[in-house]
């Protein structure tokens, strides 16, 4: 059996950028940003890809900073640099489920959800 499944709660970095074909598919990407279990350590970007209705509902609602959960797939994406014509790679989150959890105005401009935290 080969199991490859990612689950991450963090916050956008950037606004989605969405993107819709001719074929009538849509695709979005963004990245969030994960804290570490101590404040003092850097937190960890993952790059997001996601297709169809999610795409959409991200490309609607997220916002920098807006925080959210994801569910999905690790996948890296190869290719061929113009410049030098070395191989490049990065790790790519291909996303199966999203669910918008906040944005930090949200949590900051009135009281917590119960069992809200900050801490990952």
């Amino acid at each position: 059996m080969t199991l490859n499944r990612i689950n991450l709660i963090g916050r956008a970095g950037r606004d989605p950028e969405v993107k819709y074909f001719d074929s009538g598919k849509v695709v979005c990407k963004f990245s969030i940003a994960v804290n570490r279990r101590s404040r003092t350590d850097e937190p960890d970007w993952f790059e997001l890809e996601m297709w169809g209705k999610t795409a959409e509902t991200a490309g609607e609602y997220v916002r920098k900073g807006k925080q959210v959960g994801i569910v999905g797939s690790l996948k890296i994406d190869r290719w061929q640099d113009k410049n030098t014509g070395e191989e490049r790679s990065r790790p790519v989150v291909m996303v199966d489920q999203l669910e918008l959890l906040g944005s930090k105005a949200d949590a900051e401009g009135g009281a917590a959800k119960p069992g809200y935290t900050d801490d990952f």
